[in-house]
């Protein structure tokens, strides 16, 4: 554990991910040193933070990337023991909604008993150290919105299941070893480096790529799906914020705004200039055995007791995704591109 006199040292799981990456900018801005936990693979995965990467050799160099899994006890005991972070952001899953239904177990074990290796792992070794969970809006399942941190649970995927074990998990730890462990309850929360099979963003592409001439339809899965959207950089800042409060808890973060899928698309077509009904088509392999009709959430917690408050809501959000899918498309920039171009062969850690 560094002193209080030292930089604060982050390790970040699911570094490489949307979260994963806007958090390590927003820790590198206040001058933390970052190490991420990235999985092998053999095609770069680390398009979202390369123009964060620097040498871990060269002098000032801040962010440290360690090949792991979070099936791998072993592997997460020793990069611990050796980081010896004051703050560990737990953002890593298998977190698609729909793919769970296929791949329940794989979901369990990463998403759900990835937390409890994670968390033991920490245990063992004594590290004094404050954990965020990212625990998510899916829990509440099939329970009606408005949803706080009071609302009872109702996982409606495997998914939902997996990151409620995590949840409960976290909770424990808290209680029967005394750590320093939060669950951030996230609502929806999305940005041009989301994910291009998420529903958000398949739209935003699709509307920039028909507006261009690139193609004429998109198909969706259930348009009556009711979200609460943010946008994902303030929610990391939530993130952070969680691990600097005098007391370990448990927070939701929203918007506390309800939109559909329907919304959403009729705002990113509108904003080129396009009816959305000419353009979308109903596919039902989209559809989930089980649906969870509505998600809305009251943040009025995390506003009362750490000062967060969204501050983009989804008219904005759909205006800036589409724009940056038209800038990528035209000819990307360094502040608008979904994400910055990649650059292979630096060396990682680990």
């Amino acid at each position: 554990m560094n002193s209080s006199t030292s930089p604060k040292t982050a390790f970040i799981t699911g570094i490489t991910g949307q979260d994963g990456s806007y958090l390590a900018e927003l820790l590198l801005s206040k001058g933390y040193e970052v190490h991420g936990l990235i999985r092998r693979a053999s095609t770069f995965t680390t398009d979202r933070i390369e123009h964060l990467y620097r040498d871990p050799h060269e002098p000032g160099a801040k962010l440290h990337l360690h090949y792991g899994e979070l099936t791998d006890s072993s592997r997460l005991i020793s990069l611990l023991s050796e980081i010896a972070p004051d703050e560990v952001y737990h953002l890593a899953a298998q977190s698609h909604v729909r793919v769970s239904f296929d791949e329940p177990e794989f979901t369990a074990n990463t998403t759900g008993v990835g937390t409890v290796r994670l968390l033991e792992a920490i245990r063992m070794i004594g590290l004094d150290v404050r954990f965020y969970q990212a625990s998510s809006s899916e829990m509440f399942g099939a329970t009606p919105p408005p949803q706080h941190e009071e609302t009872p649970f109702s996982p409606r995927s495997p998914y939902g299941v997996s990151k409620l074990f995590g949840y409960w998990t976290t909770r424990n730890y808290r209680e029967a070893h005394g750590l320093y462990a939060v669950n951030g309850i996230l609502f929806n929360h999305e940005s041009p480096r989301r994910g291009e099979t998420f529903v958000t963003r398949k739209i935003a592409r699709a509307a920039a790529r028909i507006a261009l001439g690139h193609e004429r339809h998109v198909y969706l899965g259930n348009l009556d799906a009711v979200r609460d959207w943010g946008f994902a950089p303030e929610y990391v800042e939530g993130m952070w914020r969680m691990l600097q409060a005098d007391e370990p808890d448990d927070y939701v973060l929203a918007t506390g705004t309800a939109h559909t899928v329907e919304d959403f698309a009729r705002l990113c077509f509108g904003h080129v200039g396009l009816d959305w009904t000419r353009h979308v088509r109903f596919d039902e392999r989209y559809l989930r055995p089980t649906e969870v009709d509505a998600l809305i959430g009251d943040p009025s917690k995390a506003a009362r007791e750490l000062g967060w408050r969204p501050r983009t809501f989804v008219p904005e959000l759909a205006r800036i995704m589409v724009d940056a899918e038209l800038s990528h498309l035209q000819g990307p920039t360094a502040d608008v591109a979904p994400f910055p171009t990649p650059y292979p062969g630096r060396p990682i850690a680990g």
